[in-house]
């Protein structure tokens, strides 16, 4: 299945460096993904439900962000 972050936008795209071609082959699949605003909105209450726990980063290493 093409990767629904990459086709939730029209701006978002790939970074390319897989060396995977299964990988590739998901990502430009999504060029062809069509999301209606009714799937939008499902992708999006469904991510709201997401219980995030903890920081991004390591204690050490969050003192380097933003630097």
């Amino acid at each position: 299945m093409p990767d629904l972050s990459i086709a939730q936008k029209s701006w978002i795209t790939p970074i390319p460096c897989t060396t995977k071609l299964h990988r590739l082959e998901e990502n430009i699949g999504a060029v062809d993904l069509q999301l209606s605003e009714t799937d939008l909105n499902q992708i999006e209450a469904a991510a709201t439900e997401i219980q995030i726990q903890g920081g991004r980063y390591p204690e050490h290493l969050q003192k380097r962000v933003g630097k």
